[in-house]
């Protein structure tokens, strides 16, 4: 069956105004049934957790559906994953309790092509504890040097943290063999799933990551954290926390906000994942072969090993002047490095950055048209 993104538009208010929405990588838009599912909750079942009474209980089902929601969506248990505010205060907490495990001189191994937020957390961990932090550096079209990764490795290093996808130039890895190359020193792979999590479907199992962590809000949900911890982990850490509370949740969770990552999760389910792929390939091939003259691309220049992100300039253009121009025209971009601090500096943008479009299932081929059309103009 055709995949039907006209059907799948519908689905999006935002939408309606005809914006071409092509920021998604930095956020992206949300269904009716999501904001239905926020106001239903704040609605009908606004209360805390633990009372004798029925709009209490509803909000404890709901809590319960969420972990088994996002257990479905990351391919573990409902007991190994966890909710906060997002994926950086998630990581900057996950990063501290690991931090009791550490000692003097022992490794993280980092890359520089992660978002910040999976690099800054152990920069500072390692300010703490007198860690050593090393990057692993990209080749020469972005992808992730893997022999540079196992010369980096030694019996010293206890994380390895990498990205499953580049937010900045779209760039995914194999974060498979990135773990088989922790787990041969003894290292957790700690992986960040941000960027990738709307493009494709996740299974730590199959990645055999110890942690990961990503953000509903960039897959049609709202603002939130996510993240997912083996087991394992969870029986021999020991967590920040209130002492009365169970579990690694530290307090109240937005319970409103549960309610709209369940929708967001069901959309995705409803859509599926085989027609968002093909149709966002086809996009982003699009992009690539309309490309005009005096427009710079950073990264791969197919769609082979990579999410529909990119990154780029136009001659003699400021990313910034750029970016306004086209929301002049209502395209919505980003411009400047998006918190991948060492990839731009490796790609020699600081401090200006780039241009970042991205395409997502609700996005089409018009509006990659729209796209191509101004930048030429430009």
């Amino acid at each position: 069956m055709a995949f039907d993104v006209d059907a799948v538009r519908a689905r999006f208010p935002a939408l309606a105004s005809g914006v071409a929405y092509l920021d998604g990588p930095g956020g992206t838009q949300v269904p009716e049934s999501v904001i239905d599912a926020v106001a239903g909750y704040l609605r009908d079942s606004n209360a805390n957790l633990g009372g004798a009474f029925a709009a209490s209980a509803r909000s404890e089902e709901l809590v319960d559906a969420a972990h088994a929601t996002a257990a479905r969506f990351l391919g573990c248990g409902a007991e190994e994953v966890l909710f906060g505010p997002n994926m950086t205060t998630l990581n900057f907490a996950l990063s501290r309790t690991v931090g009791r495990e550490l000692r003097v001189g022992h490794e993280i191994v980092v890359t520089r092509l992660d978002h910040d937020a999976n690099v800054a957390p152990w920069l500072e961990l390692a300010h703490d504890l007198d860690l050593k932090v090393s990057f692993v550096e990209l080749n020469d079209d972005t992808t992730l040097d893997l022999d540079d990764l196992e010369r980096k490795l030694s019996p010293l290093t206890r994380v390895v943290a990498f990205p499953l996808a580049s937010n900045g130039v779209g760039t995914t890895t194999d974060a498979a063999r990135i773990a088989e190359l922790a787990h041969s020193v003894g290292a957790l792979a700690w992986a960040d799933a941000v960027h990738y999590a709307p493009h494709g479907p996740i299974d730590v199992g199959a990645l055999d990551v110890d942690v990961l962590v990503c953000s509903p809000y960039k897959f049609f949900g709202p603002h939130l954290g996510l993240a997912f911890l083996r087991d394992e982990l969870l029986e021999t850490w020991r967590p920040y926390k209130v002492r009365p509370a169970s579990g690694w949740e530290t307090g109240t969770l937005p319970h409103e906000l549960l309610a709209g990552f369940v929708a967001a999760v069901d959309h995705l389910d409803e859509v599926g994942w085989e027609g968002i792929q093909a149709h966002e390939r086809a996009l982003g091939e699009r992009f690539l072969a309309g490309l005009p003259p005096g427009v710079t691309l950073y990264g791969l220049p197919t769609m082979d090993g990579r999410t529909p992100t990119f990154a780029f300039n136009v001659a003699r253009r400021s990313p910034r002047e750029v970016a306004e121009r086209l929301a002049e025209r209502e395209i919505a971009v980003w411009n400047g490095d998006y918190y991948a601090v060492e990839l731009m500096r490796k790609l020699g943008l600081q401090p200006g950055g780039a241009v970042r479009a991205g395409f997502v299932h609700y996005n089409t081929t018009d509006e990659v048209d729209r796209l191509l059309t101004v930048l030429g103009e430009l």
